[in-house]
């Protein structure tokens, strides 16, 4: 191969120019970040929330991006085939799924409802897979492959306290993420997974709240700071991109050290 022929296959990997690119949970937080992010490395996005995404979809289309919004409620399945179908509508294809969309509860593990593990696993796992095996199978149907990009957690790592169905649910997803590799690498489509660390979100508010536990985080995280949303981003780009091609069922902690230490 040429300089000249290296140059123009590698001149930018991380291009996602004419790429879709389907987010979960877009509205705020960490998937209103990631999808601002692949916006900016040039796919249409795909958000799909339980409510209006008015925020994303502004500081999207106010740097030229393509937003198409899909009210959805991933606490059942019963929707996603629908949701799959409003982006072929759109624009014809599939080739990006980033699955961020979660809640949490919080309790003893003496004290755990059935109710609050059976809502949380719902939409953390269950309507994860289910809207993964829905997308790959217009990703190979499309002939294209594709890329699917599940957010787990350090408590896929790790044990965590007074959350045993988000624990359950985030350690099994970055189970799916290894075994989904496994079936579809080489049907050309790249599962992976990342683990944010502690973010500032509405999630981790309680724990920021909590003058303690905050004081004792920040102490483990060897950068010294809660995490930001956009610190995702660069993560989502590269496991969206064909930087990483040959990258299947790795799930990357983006924590600030945190598990280093």
């Amino acid at each position: 191969m040429s300089p000249a022929t290296m140059n123009t296959a590698f001149a930018n990997p991380f291009d996602l120019t004419g790429k879709v690119a389907m987010v979960t949970g877009s509205r705020a937080g960490l998937g209103q970040a990631i999808a601002v992010a692949l916006s900016q490395a040039g796919a249409c996005i795909v958000g799909v929330d339980r409510g209006p995404a008015d925020e994303t979809r502004a500081a999207i289309e106010a740097q030229g991006g393509i937003f198409l919004p899909v009210t959805a409620d991933l606490a059942t399945t019963a929707g996603l085939p629908a949701i799959v179908q409003a982006a072929l509508d759109r624009f014809g294809a599939l080739d990006i799924l980033v699955n961020n969309a979660g809640i949490i509860r919080r309790a003893d593990a003496l004290d755990f409802t059935e109710e609050d593990w059976d809502a949380v696993v719902d939409v953390n796992l269950k309507s994860a897979f289910f809207l993964a095996q829905a997308a790959a199978r217009v990703m190979l149907a499309g002939g294209r492959g594709g890329k699917i990009i599940n957010i787990a957690s350090m408590l896929s790592f790790q044990g965590g306290i007074r959350v045993a169905s988000y624990t359950s649910a985030k350690s099994g997803l970055m189970g799916l993420t290894k075994l989904l590799a496994c079936e579809w690498a080489a049907k050309g489509i790249n599962v992976n997974a990342i683990a944010p660390g502690y973010m500032a979100t509405n999630n981790t508010a309680p724990l920021r709240a909590d003058a303690e536990r905050n004081a004792q985080i920040l102490a483990r995280i060897p950068a010294g700071r809660w995490g930001a949303p956009a610190d995702l981003g660069g993560a989502a780009i590269f496991l969206a991109s064909e930087a990483s091609a040959y990258v299947h069922g790795i799930t990357i902690p983006v924590d600030g050290g945190w598990l280093a230490r």
